[in-house]
């Protein structure tokens, strides 16, 4: 297959950054911060997944140079986002545009790295020693909220497969961070009752995700517009209809190369369609009455009004 030039133009979306926002009386908010990083936030306990912030450069990642954390970026990130104290951190799987950062921000702010064994290896390979290693489908109490990490499957092609045996150390290459384990991360707040699923990676286990709801379902779609369109729907059915969501987030659809403190802008079209996802993603979401969204970056938000 050909891919075009250039990359999809947000403009063409700008009625799905509608998210609702949080106000004073949201008991639960969500703050999304790029990629697959979100901050579940009840004003006492907060839990973060992924935690990327230093986004290197398409040059750096490419040939294979040795990657580090920034702490200028990753404070500047926390600082926005008005986190001193984090309760868990989870990686949605351990590729480096998800996991790099997490041990650092895990250790910055006193949380409990939470995941599989290779998600363990980074954070023992940063000196934590505040690491969880979990059992999927098993709830975690995380602060005020309950955390069941769902087995799940990466979005083909997985450039980096297999898990991470041996710790990380703080620079390492690209290749260091193997996928790993693939999470569907299913959050509870005990006091409301308030779920969502956030499904990282459009990939899937058929079935995996039975008997489990959600209100709100904050979907991955990095990849998914090279897949074929039946993917896409299966995708769907798997996620969204399988937990009886209403509310869909779409993530993961940003150039994480590029910083955060410059505009966003989709990833190109060699690496993902955008245009693709939005327009079957849109139609399956209209034949079933969920309400779609882009979320805005920063943005304190109150998927559940």
């Amino acid at each position: 297959m050909r891919c075009k030039p250039g990359r999809p133009d947000l403009d063409a979306y700008a009625t799905y950054f509608d998210l609702p926002a949080a106000t004073p009386a949201s008991p639960v908010t969500v703050s999304w911060a790029g990629v697959t990083t979100l901050l579940i936030n009840d004003g006492t306990s907060a839990l973060m997944t992924d935690g990327f912030f230093s986004r290197p450069g398409l040059l750096r990642v490419a040939t294979r140079r040795p990657l580090a954390s920034s702490d200028s970026r990753i404070d500047a990130a926390l600082q926005r986002l008005g986190v001193t104290r984090l309760d868990g951190v989870t990686p949605v799987h351990t590729h480096f545009d998800h996991a790099m950062d997490s041990a650092a921000v895990a250790g910055r702010t006193g949380a409990r790295l939470i995941g599989g064994s290779s998600a363990a290896h980074i954070g023992r390979g940063h000196g934590l020693d505040r690491v969880e290693v979990v059992t999927s489908g098993d709830a975690t109490a995380v602060g005020a909220f309950d955390v069941t990490l769902i087995e799940s499957h990466h979005c083909p092609p997985d450039r980096f497969p297999g898990a991470i045996t041996a710790p990380v150390a703080p620079r390492a290459p690209v290749s260091a961070y193997r996928c790993g384990e693939a999470w569907s991360t299913l959050v509870r707040h005990r006091g409301t009752g308030r779920g969502l699923l956030i499904v990282g990676s459009a990939g899937f286990v058929p079935g995996a995700l039975a008997g489990r709801h959600a209100d709100v379902v904050y979907l991955g779609v990095g990849q998914l517009g090279l897949q074929p369109h039946d993917y896409l729907a299966a995708y769907w059915t798997e996620t969204v209809r399988t937990v009886g969501a209403r509310r869909v987030v779409l993530i993961h659809w940003d150039d994480f190369f590029r910083p955060l403190d410059k505009p966003l802008r989709a990833l190109p079209f060699v690496a993902d369609n955008l245009d693709v996802s939005m327009r079957i993603l849109a139609r399956l979401a209209r034949e079933d009455g969920v309400d779609l969204h882009l979320p805005t970056l920063w943005e304190r938000a109150d998927p559940w009004r």
